[in-house]
């Protein structure tokens, strides 16, 4: 699979949702990050969100903009 940009804005709660229930996984009243998490292990990869510290190999992840932002 190719590599893809990554993403020059954050994703919404509703694309984000909308990428879950595309794998199988079921929103429910999940917050953010653990919904982010689920469709990680959904799709075989870390369950890493939220856990880089400014630094993230992961250049095609679709949640990049909002992981570098944040510390869990």
């Amino acid at each position: 699979m190719a590599a893809t940009k990554v993403a020059d804005k954050s994703m919404t709660m509703s694309e984000i949702k909308m990428k879950a229930k595309a794998l199988g996984v079921t929103p429910g009243k999940m917050k953010k990050t653990e919904l982010i998490h689920a469709i990680q292990a959904a799709e075989g990869n870390a369950q890493c969100f939220g856990w880089s510290n400014g630094y993230c190999p992961n250049i095609d992840c679709c949640f990049m903009k909002d992981c570098l932002k944040i510390r869990l």
